[in-house]
């Protein structure tokens, strides 16, 4: 899955796309951009305002697009992934979710989570990504954990008692060496921005 994955994404392309400019606001431009940045991003970002069909309440997503730091984050307030440790794993399920590929599937009717391969998309960002950190925390717990090279190495998660307001939160530095990439340009950076307002139309009650 992981050759399939950058296979299917590995040159660059130079296209005519609508863009987001700053202060001038959307153009249509030619771009150059690696779609397998913005694809990583992608399944972070769905996954994200998809949530809001689970919790209504939900009225956030927030990107913040660093360049000068080859960071990208991603975070919305809603219900999220139980902060709980799986009784089988002996591991917590945001531990599972987001850095351990040999479970790709949970389901757990006691911890409130049904976890399908559709989550694989964030374990790949994970696997395309030189460092990676989830943070989150439902009304008891709040959760951190980072990986890093490539998930090949992980923090051990700091989970913390103390109650608050829910939110999940994804920082993720694209191996950009993977891609051929130095940097985030500014070509993928007004892309990325653009892909902010498709989710912005689409996702009724929640600001951007």
């Amino acid at each position: 899955m992981v050759d399939l994955f950058i296979n299917s994404y590995p040159q660059p392309m130079t296209e005519d796309l609508w863009v987001y400019e700053g202060d001038v606001g959307m153009v249509k431009r030619e771009v150059t951009y690696v779609p397998g940045i913005y694809k990583l991003l992608g399944e972070i970002l769905v996954k994200m305002a998809d949530n809001k069909q689970w919790d209504a309440k939900m009225d956030t997503i927030k990107i913040d697009i660093h360049p000068e730091k080859n960071t990208i984050s991603v975070m919305n307030n809603g219900k999220g992934i139980p902060v709980e440790m799986h009784e089988e794993e002996k591991m917590y399920v945001p531990s599972i979710v987001f850095g351990n590929l040999s479970r790709l599937n949970v389901n757990d009717d006691e911890a409130g989570v049904t976890v399908g391969q559709n989550w694989f998309g964030a374990k790949l960002c994970n696997i395309f990504s030189t460092k990676f950190t989830v943070e989150m925390a439902d009304n008891e717990k709040s959760f951190k954990q980072t990986w890093s090279s490539n998930m090949s190495k992980a923090s051990e998660p700091l989970v913390k008692e103390e109650p608050g307001e829910e939110f999940t939160r994804v920082t993720f530095e694209p191996d950009l060496s993977r891609f051929g990439m130095e940097k985030l340009d500014s070509d993928m950076v007004a892309i990325i921005s653009r892909r902010a307002f498709d989710i912005a139309a689409t996702s009724r009650g929640v600001n951007k």
